[in-house]
């Protein structure tokens, strides 16, 4: 089973495959969605993680679905863990 190595965060994918794209700066965007605009500029420079308002607030402006955000975000952050996380002192069940 092949994983994905280094999963986007979801303020990069938010930036480069919709903000870019429609020149659109965070501060408008935030203005769109009814939330503060250092919201959207902390999610995009990477700086916060995505919230699951945030993600409805996308899926709605946006047409796609709060779900696609979110897993973004659990993507970047299994990625994240997995790098950082000692499981070695963990012996499995089965094993004990």
């Amino acid at each position: 089973m092949s994983m994905i190595k280094n999963p986007a965060h979801p303020g990069e994918v938010l930036n480069e495959l919709f903000l870019v794209p429609l020149e659109m700066s965070a501060g408008a965007l935030a203005r769109r969605l009814g939330v503060p605009r250092t919201r959207i500029e902390r999610l995009v420079k990477k700086e916060t993680a995505l919230t699951a308002d945030t993600a409805l607030r996308l899926s709605a402006f946006f047409g796609n679905t709060a779900e696609f955000w979110l897993n973004l975000q659990r993507a970047y952050d299994l990625a994240a863990a997995r790098e950082t996380v000692d499981l070695t002192h963990i012996e499995p069940m089965a094993a004990a």
